[in-house]
């Protein structure tokens, strides 16, 4: 499979590789990952591989099924944005997809459902959607990707593989740096997370590193939260104190606002307004406000 434009994770190339080629590529593959991970990226090879229509390495970007799918303009690959619009996930629009997974494909040799960010899909939806990945129709793949698995129910889990992209992380001042601000988030009062990102502001690149090693620890929290063992982050014991501090709930608003952050940071926000706006979130997302 030719994976241009999407770098390292060698054994998630490898076993997707090796599904395709061999005709058993799973019928919904969660992709799992950070903000800058290559979730979306990721899903994108996938799908226009679906529709491409040569012979031999996929997607070859020449054919009639990859220039369409490169355009955006393939009728057989649906794609919604739940990073773009949380709101884009309504039960309504759910049930359409549902419904439209039993049509055939217009012009390729299978239909793709490309659902990204699917952390911000409520219950009622992804209780919409699990009926589908139960009685998956042939030649109709979902490609679904979030923040980490975790936010999604263990019905939805069991019914499709993951996949975890590396994070290209952060040093080990900012490891550190991470569990600090992770512990001061659920602190009693406000000062202790004020004081731990105050240096933040003047040093850009130390704040990126620490957003996104916190970003790592709030994962490992959201997984242990839900039964499950992760230690991406390398800080097993700030996880494991969040997760026994903090909702299912609370972790992933956590992990929205830190990816928004993250956002943020890389599209030259200003640090200290960037830096205020987040010590806020993270208290609301918390229930500390």
């Amino acid at each position: 499979m030719n994976f241009e434009g999407f770098s390292g994770n060698p054994e998630v190339k490898r076993s997707l590789s090796l599904a395709f080629d061999e005709g058993r590529f799973p019928h919904a593959v969660l992709l799992e990952g950070s903000p800058g991970s290559g979730t979306d990226i990721l899903s994108g090879i996938l799908a226009k591989a679906a529709v491409c229509l040569a012979e031999n390495e996929r997607p070859c970007g020449r054919c009639p099924g990859c220039v369409k799918a490169a355009a955006g303009s393939h009728p057989d690959i649906l794609t919604l944005d739940g990073d773009g619009n949380p709101r884009v996930f309504p039960v309504d629009a759910v049930r359409e997809i549902r419904a439209g997974a039993y049509i055939l494909p217009n012009e390729a040799p299978r239909k793709v459902y490309r659902l990204l960010g699917v952390h911000n899909m409520a219950e009622p939806s992804q209780n919409a959607l699990l009926k589908v990945l139960e009685e998956p129709p042939e030649n109709v793949i979902f490609l679904l990707t979030a923040f980490s698995a975790s936010a999604l129910l263990p019905t939805i889990r069991s019914r499709v593989q993951i996949f975890t992209l590396e994070d290209g992380g952060g040093s080990e001042e900012g490891r550190g740096e991470a569990a600090a601000v992770a512990r001061a988030v659920v602190a009693p009062g406000e000062a202790e997370l004020l004081f731990q990102t105050a240096p933040l502001i003047r040093d850009r690149d130390r704040l990126r590193a620490v957003l996104a090693q916190l970003f790592l620890l709030l994962r490992d929290a959201a997984v242990l939260r839900a039964g499950g063992n992760s230690s991406l982050s390398g800080e097993s014991g700030a996880a494991a104190y969040l997760a026994s501090k903090l909702t299912r709930k609370s972790l992933m608003l956590l992990l929205e606002e830190t990816g928004r952050a993250r956002r943020a940071l890389e599209q030259n926000a200003n640090a200290a307004l960037l830096v205020t706006a987040l010590c806020a979130g993270l208290r609301e997302a918390a229930g500390k406000s």
